[in-house]
């Protein structure tokens, strides 16, 4: 993903709220199951990290993607943006961005 393309999808995910919040649990497998069926229906989902979550929001983040084969697109605050292609109907198209 290049710079500009980050850029694009750090201007949509500006304006939208997190769908998916990380607390006490951390990531488990029902909110890998979420995160993986938010991102094949959006493509680009926020995350939050409650303040007793057991890692940082880096970690979170890097964790997160490991686990539903996505790409970071911002950390900020207690927030994350993450992108994974929609495996049909793609509605983010990267090479137009």
């Amino acid at each position: 993903m290049t710079t500009k393309q980050r850029a694009a999808l750090r201007s949509m995910a500006n304006t939208m709220d997190a769908v998916l919040h990380i607390g006490k649990e951390g990531i488990n497998e029902n909110l890998i199951k979420q995160a993986w069926d938010a991102l094949e229906a959006r493509e680009l989902i926020k995350v939050a990290v409650q303040k007793n979550a057991p890692f940082d929001v880096k970690e979170a983040c890097t964790e997160l993607c490991d686990q539903v084969h996505a790409e970071p697109v911002q950390v900020i605050g207690n927030r994350f943006v993450i992108y994974r292609k929609a495996r049909k109907d793609s509605k983010i198209d990267l090479d137009k961005l």
